[in-house]
């Protein structure tokens, strides 16, 4: 049997995205950063999925409003992925930024790769996670293109330092 603790391990080698995840509920914006989100299809309906554990304050925000936007962080938007990964600093997730809505009400990170206002379109659970799918109804893209934040190592990372630099230089 695997140890949990053994396959996080290995998990963490595993270079990803991040993104802030948000959604709203009587008008109160909630979110947090996930690395688990993937494209499910472009045709005929843009759909993205997202691995939200069970145990997340937003997992049942989102199960109930029926909408969440997936924001891709870049590579200036550090702190604000450690505000959105850390309860103690819950305060400051949508004060710091420039937010908006797009057509489900859920906020849209103005300074994003890329955010994508989804419909909940399905849910499989899993163990601790639900997969939430996602009809994408609406997309803001900025004008000036953006690197990616990711996450590897267990850390915050950008493409030209630390761990993805260097695993960038073997690639």
């Amino acid at each position: 049997m695997i140890e949990p603790s053994h396959f996080k391990q290995g998990m963490r080698r595993l270079a990803a995205g991040v993104s802030v995840i948000t959604t709203v509920e009587d008008g109160h914006p909630h979110g947090f950063v996930a690395t688990s989100v993937t494209s499910v299809a472009a045709e005929p309906t843009p759909t993205l999925l997202v691995c939200v554990n069970r145990d997340v304050s937003c997992h049942d925000v989102i199960d109930k409003s029926g909408a969440f936007c997936v924001n891709l962080l870049a590579e200036p938007e550090m702190e604000l992925a450690k505000a959105f990964s850390s309860a103690a600093l819950r305060h400051m997730r949508f004060s710091t930024h420039e937010w908006r809505t797009l057509a489900t009400g859920a906020p849209a990170l103005m300074g994003a790769l890329a955010s994508f206002d989804c419909k909940l379109d399905g849910k499989v659970t899993v163990h601790s996670h639900s997969i939430f799918l996602g009809k994408v109804v609406a997309i803001h893209l900025p004008e000036t293109p953006l690197q990616p934040l990711i996450y590897a190592g267990g850390r915050f990372d950008t493409l030209g330092s630390g761990v993805a630099g260097a695993m960038q230089a073997r690639g």
